[in-house]
């Protein structure tokens, strides 16, 4: 149901608060079908919020936001869909150290996608918050200081 939503009305993302309103209906739908997600998904934010330069927003297309020093890590959908963003060459490496998949909707980009459903899920995707965030906070500078990723 939510690939066909995401890819038949899709660009109804862009209706303000529409995509708010989908993710809580997806963490409605989640506490029905599995009741431990939601828990999983706290668990998740509160370990990543002891971090050192992390902050936790509102995604923009809905759920919650992962952040090291205002750059996103991630982002997890009310339905328990983690989606992290990398280069090309990371997502190939980060496929064959992970039951990650291709991003449901950007196939041949840099982003990866991975369901949380259990508890077992949930430490995996804190390991791969982990390793975006040790990727982010040893990233090489460039010369005006700006770090590359």
């Amino acid at each position: 149901m939510f690939d066909w939503i995401v890819k038949y009305v899709g660009f109804l993302k862009h209706v303000p608060l529409l995509p708010h309103v989908f993710d809580a209906w997806l963490k409605v739908t989640s506490l029905l079908h599995n009741r431990n997600l939601i828990d999983y998904i706290d668990e998740i934010e509160t370990e990543v919020r002891l971090w050192p330069g992390t902050s936790v927003q509102a995604h923009k297309f809905g759920g919650i936001q992962f952040n090291k020093d205002n750059r996103e890590l991630g982002h997890i959908h009310g339905n328990g869909l983690l989606d992290i963003l990398l280069s090309r060459r990371q997502k190939n490496e980060l496929m064959k150290k992970y039951p990650v998949q291709d991003h449901h909707v950007f196939k041949n980009s840099g982003w990866i996608s991975y369901w949380i459903k259990t508890a077992e899920d949930s430490k995996t995707a804190v390991s791969l918050l982990n390793h975006v965030y040790n990727l982010r906070s040893f990233a090489a500078e460039d010369d005006s200081g700006r770090k590359l990723f």
